[in-house]
């Protein structure tokens, strides 16, 4: 792996990061029940930050590349439909109030992160 490459993984990992800290952080310090505008918001925020970053790739490595990312970013999104049923009947079964759930959500985000690394 090139030095440039290598640079490129932590500045993404940094930035990935940080917008894991500046959400819990900053725009979600104080839990809430998150109505159904505001995950619509978020939503778009995040698809957008996504399609941006596909731009990079574009630029970067080409469209081969960038299709390849795009539709794996598809299916993932796609296939998350269905954690949305699961997180939802365990937030039933567990009683989680609303207020409570995107940061428990967020805390389940970073424990896979987390794990993710351990294992790779």
């Amino acid at each position: 792996m090139h030095l440039t490459e290598t640079i490129m993984w932590i500045l993404f990992n940094v930035f990935v990061l940080g917008m894991l800290a500046l959400d819990l952080g900053v725009f979600h310090r104080k839990a809430h029940e998150v109505k159904f505008k505001e995950a619509i918001i978020w939503s778009v925020v995040w698809i957008v930050l996504a399609l941006i970053f596909n731009l990079l790739v574009y630029f970067w490595h080409g469209t081969q590349a960038a299709v390849e990312f795009l539709t794996g970013y598809l299916i993932e999104k796609s296939l998350s439909v269905d954690n949305i049923f699961v997180f939802l009947m365990i937030f039933t079964y567990f009683g989680v109030k609303p207020m409570y759930q995107h940061k428990v959500l967020f805390w389940g985000i970073l424990g896979a992160i987390i794990m993710r690394a351990i294992f790779i």
